[in-house]
């Protein structure tokens, strides 16, 4: 049995995990801070670079990704094409546990005022493969992007 490679703590994304009952770090049965392992590990580190702005972290002020720079773009293919150049510019930039597979942004076919970016990895430790979608709103919803 080989060791764990990653591990962090669990938390609750208040963006992502609606209806968990209030963002923040989990708390296990026995009581203690709970934790999230291997892939659950990559997921949730890929979700909160995915969703953090540049300058939000006081010490790591680079830290994060740009892809809420296009909420206020016509949702066409060059928002499109910037939403994805964003988020791989952040995966290579900070997280290099994983291999970025394929990356596309489309309109959602639920709300058309949403721009969903669709990211394959595999991660490296383990190789195992995933798939994480991330909605941005864009209010002044173009023409273009489709499915």
């Amino acid at each position: 049995m080989s060791a764990t490679r990653n591990r962090a703590l669990a938390f609750v994304h208040p963006d992502l995990d609606i209806g968990a009952g209030g963002a923040g770090l989990r708390v296990g049965g026995d009581g203690r801070l709970a934790t999230v392992t291997e892939e659950a590990s990559v997921r949730q580190a890929l979700l909160l670079l995915l969703t953090t702005r540049p300058g939000e972290r006081v010490n790591r002020p680079a830290y994060g990704c740009h892809i809420f720079r296009v909420v206020y773009d016509p949702l066409d293919l060059t928002t499109a094409g910037l939403a994805v150049h964003y988020v791989a510019r952040a995966v290579e930039q900070w997280e290099r546990r994983v291999e970025v597979l394929s990356l596309d942004a489309h309109r959602s076919a639920e709300d058309s005022a949403v721009l969903e970016v669709i990211m394959r990895y595999r991660v490296v430790s383990t190789l195992q493969e995933d798939e994480l979608t991330v909605a941005v709103p864009v209010t002044s919803a173009g023409v273009g992007v489709r499915s």
